[in-house]
């Protein structure tokens, strides 16, 4: 199987807390992967450390079938939290400070803008953009080095039902342009109409990760990794 991504007994605490504890997740390549669990879980700070915003306490993270280092960040786009924009500039704009930032070519703002279907907004300035533009602007960001792989953390968080399946088919698109997603919620529904592969984390441990399949009642599995790890807690 054609790994993109790997971690190997991963954790991470804080001031004696665990946080992620011993998580080994498998990422293949051109897919979506759902990372999915409660608020707290550890979801986000697994996805900080892939991004290098966080150090490991112990454990490793492969990418692209070597040790992960910071150069690995050239390859990997992420959006976590809230988009990094300039209210007071537009979408064009705000991908030009970063294609400046990072010495990118111009050329790659339109494709950007064109993947997220932004690329007609204009003049207008990114603090009047809905909250789904905001967010389809905050991945065009993500895209502009070309990732290998994309990380998103919780992003349908406060969409309405149309921004949510707009962005449903982005993400569904992103596999057949040879970029990986890793894709963290709390909703199960959405996870299951969007990935095929799903991990269950529960109180920093990975308590059940599989291809998803339709024999699968996720809602049960979820029930019951959330469950153990309480009754352990």
């Amino acid at each position: 199987m054609d790994m993109i991504l790997k971690t190997t007994g991963l954790c991470k605490n804080f001031k004696g807390q665990t946080a992620v504890n011993h998580v080994d997740i498998h990422i293949q390549r051109n897919s979506v992967y759902g990372l999915l669990g409660p608020n707290g879980a550890g979801k986000s700070t697994i996805l900080k450390m892939i991004v290098g915003i966080l150090r490991p306490t112990s454990g490793r993270i492969e990418f692209d079938g070597h040790p992960w280092s910071r150069k690995d960040l050239n390859s990997i786009g992420a959006l976590i939290e809230t988009p990094p924009l300039y209210e007071n500039l537009t979408a064009y704009e705000n991908l030009k400070a970063r294609t400046l930032a990072l010495n990118l070519p111009e050329s790659r703002i339109g494709e950007a803008l064109e993947t997220v279907q932004l690329e007609n907004t204009g003049k207008k300035k990114a603090g009047q953009f809905s909250l789904g533009m905001k967010q389809r602007l905050g991945i065009a960001l993500a895209l502009l080095a070309q990732p290998k792989l994309i990380i998103l953390d919780e992003p349908a968080n406060g969409l309405d039902p149309i921004g949510i399946q707009d962005l449903r088919g982005l993400i569904r698109s992103f596999p057949e342009q040879g970029i990986t997603v890793i894709l963290s919620s709390h909703i199960l529904s959405e996870v299951e109409l969007i990935a095929d592969h799903i991990g269950i984390l529960a109180n920093g441990q990975l308590g059940y990760e599989s291809e998803i399949r339709k024999n699968i009642d996720l809602e049960r599995v979820f029930m019951d990794v959330v469950g153990s790890t309480r009754e352990e807690g």
